[in-house]
């Protein structure tokens, strides 16, 4: 298959930290696309919880052996997620939505991304039990000594403790 030929789907976020709803995104999303390019969108002038190595790698470990091979995690800064697209050649953004909140976050920013490329984004619904799941809740959780488990991958987790702050 040449690189054109290729279906390559883009999950972008910041994943500070990966959740498992993520990871649950990340594999179904591989069994739609050939390629799936997880990027880390990152802000060179904000300090993250964890640094954009700590959270490739804690993607990277998270994901099953049957997907490894087709899931790239890069980081990106400093550009429109629709030229990441364009880089990796892309066809489109892929988004896991927990609910109506997210949905109505994500379509303006798809209209967007449409209107200046052309790339269309596909949404996926994330999976029931990591609707109330995300980043900043799992890291406020974590701070106040809540149990995490089974919400990150258990090397998250473990970060998050052995920081102390629950990653703020």
């Amino acid at each position: 298959m040449t690189d054109q030929q290729i279906r390559r789907a883009v999950c972008p976020g910041s994943f500070d930290p990966v959740t498992a709803g993520h990871v649950d995104i990340f594999v179904r999303a591989a069994a739609l696309y050939d390629e799936v390019v997880v990027a880390i969108l990152h802000n060179p002038a904000k300090v993250g919880t964890f640094t954009v190595e700590e959270r490739i790698g804690f993607i990277e470990r998270a994901l099953p052996e049957a997907i490894a091979s087709c899931v790239r995690v890069e980081a990106f800064a400093g550009r429109l997620l629709v030229d990441v697209c364009r880089e990796v050649g892309a066809e489109v953004l892929l988004k896991g939505l927990r609910g109506e909140t997210d949905y109505a976050y994500e379509v303006p920013m798809a209209l967007m991304n449409r209107h200046l490329s052309g790339v269309e984004t596909v949404f996926l619904p994330g999976a029931p039990q990591f609707e109330h799941v995300s980043s900043s809740l799992v890291k406020e959780v974590a701070r106040f000594g809540g149990d995490v488990s089974g919400l990150v991958p258990d090397e998250v987790r473990d970060a998050l403790l052995a920081r102390g702050d629950g990653g703020r």
